[in-house]
């Protein structure tokens, strides 16, 4: 959507780093057992931003695939990419109207509520692959600005995932820092019954 693209380009260009060039801490946490757990290292990241969190799982060795509808964000991205000395593969791209395509080891969808697209994040994923999730969580002491339907409801990331084929191997629901979040690692069936898991 155009006014999304105007958006994002507006807030990325109106300061040197709008979330920060720090990966975020819930995939820093996570990272050993993320490469333990995952099949391979192709890595997607929807709505990659200014792709701290892509340049991160480079310099862990995933060939990442970054998403993104601002063109600002992914040119401040390829940057950061060339300057940590990684190679991303950065894509323009509308989520409302483009879908992924391929097979990854691991989904990322962080600051960023799409509904519709998570059955295809969870159909984007090799046997064995995990999603992360993390994204902002409706609660009073969220501002009443922007789309409520950008938020999650409480419990309702649960709700989403327990259909899937699959394993939740992490869930919360925080309220500390500078905005409710809830997070969630889920990890798609292998399609091997002794894998171990």
């Amino acid at each position: 959507m155009e006014s999304d693209r105007i958006k994002w380009n507006s807030r990325f260009a109106s300061q040197e780093s709008f979330l920060g060039r720090r990966p975020s801490p819930f995939l820093a946490r996570e990272i050993e057992r993320i490469k333990v757990l995952v099949p391979g290292r192709r890595a997607l990241d929807i709505a990659c931003g200014e792709g701290r969190n892509s340049v991160f799982l480079a310099t862990h060795g995933f060939r990442v695939t970054g998403l993104d509808i601002s063109e600002v964000g992914l040119a401040k991205a390829a940057r950061r990419a060339a300057e940590a000395g990684v190679t991303v593969e950065f894509v323009h791209a509308d989520l409302d109207h483009v879908r992924p395509a391929g097979r990854f080891d691991l989904v990322l969808n962080f600051n960023f509520l799409q509904r519709p697209l998570i059955p295809v994040e969870v159909e984007l994923l090799t046997p064995g692959g995990v999603l992360l999730f993390d994204t902002i969580l409706a609660t009073p002491a969220v501002p009443p600005t922007g789309n409520p339907d950008f938020y999650l409801r409480p419990g309702e990331l649960l709700r989403l995932f327990a259909g899937y084929d699959g394993e939740i191997l992490f869930h919360e629901e925080s309220d500390a820092g500078d905005l409710p979040t809830a997070r969630l690692m889920f990890r798609k069936k292998n399609c091997c019954p002794d894998d171990g898991m």
